[in-house]
């Protein structure tokens, strides 16, 4: 490992337990800083509304002042009933394509992030997987809280242990096959994350509008490489929040998430462009093995900044 990352480690990687939510709360309302936690969600209603009672009774109605001031779910289509229990709940939702109506939505989890942008006004948006099970606050304001108390950090990651079942430590296939590899061989400066694919992560927004998105599973790791390269490493920090119990993917969808990560990573590296931007994938039939392709997510979009609807609102 990098000299740089061993100090990086030791300066920059926390526990949610070192800034108690009393001193988030002193810093908030010293500051004037605003917070949004974003929920991107498809077909969740098993988890979503869980999730977004925590967050209320925890952050939001039981505090002299409110850590969050604004809580979103952004639904990206879902067929269940993940709209309805997030209301319900307590969130304000919006769908998807009610944001930005001029650009046709494109599929995937980037996509949603980016349009949330322009859903949402918080200085630090807080972005919240919506398939936590046994979800704590503290996956919230453990790493909103480094945003609130140390201004040259910008990008705060969760760090968790992640069981797969009953095995503890297992969880994050994808990390150990392809994000922590290509991460240590190329970027090996972010070599020090625990949860580079983690979808709990808080950003300043003067960071996230300059930064493109990937509108697919790449996204995480696309934002992780472009910080570094816009603000820094010691820009950018972890916090450890416990546990992350989730719903897991089977195999095959492991593999597409993959081969868009190492797409992201091969757009990075070269700024080129894919011979074959697809992925084939092998299922057994009555008569056999049958193949089936899917598209590897080769989109991306803009940073906000250059998008005309978020500068006249910004103006406004």
């Amino acid at each position: 490992m990098l000299e740089e990352v061993e100090r990086w480690l030791a300066n920059r990687s926390w526990s949610a337990a070192d800034r108690p939510l009393d001193q988030l709360l002193d810093r908030k309302r010293a500051a004037g800083t605003t917070v949004s936690v974003v929920l991107p969600a498809l077909d969740e209603e098993a988890t979503v509304g869980a999730i977004v009672e925590v967050v209320r009774r925890e952050l939001i109605e039981g505090l002299p002042v409110p850590l969050v001031d604004e809580l979103v779910v952004v639904d990206s289509g879902s067929a269940d009933r993940t709209a309805e229990v997030a209301a319900k709940a307590g969130a304000r939702v919006v769908h998807r394509d009610e944001i930005l109506p001029r650009l046709p939505a494109l599929p995937g989890k980037g996509e949603v992030l980016w349009r949330s942008l322009l859903a949402t006004h918080g200085d630090i948006v807080c972005f919240v997987d919506a398939d936590l099970r046994d979800f704590s606050a503290a996956f919230v304001s453990g790493i909103v809280g480094p945003l609130l108390t140390d201004p040259d950090v910008h990008f705060v990651k969760a760090m968790y242990d992640r069981p797969l079942g009953d095995t503890p430590g297992q969880g994050g296939r994808v990390t150990e096959l392809v994000a922590r590899p290509l991460l240590n061989l190329h970027w090996p400066q972010l070599a020090g994350f625990v949860q580079p694919l983690g979808g709990e992560y808080a950003v300043r927004r003067s960071l996230l509008e300059r930064l493109p998105f990937p509108v697919g599973y790449g996204v995480e790791l696309g934002l992780l490489v472009d910080a570094l390269h816009t603000v820094g490493l010691d820009a950018l920090a972890q916090v450890d929040v416990g546990v992350r119990l989730h719903r897991h993917q089977d195999g095959k969808a492991l593999g597409r998430m993959a081969a868009a990560i190492y797409r992201t990573a091969q757009v990075r590296l070269s700024r080129g462009h894919l011979v074959r931007p697809e992925l084939t994938q092998f299922e057994r039939g009555p008569e056999g093995f049958v193949p089936r392709t899917y598209p590897v997510d080769t989109e991306e979009r803009p940073p906000m900044a250059g998008i005309e609807e978020y500068a006249l609102r910004r103006v406004a």
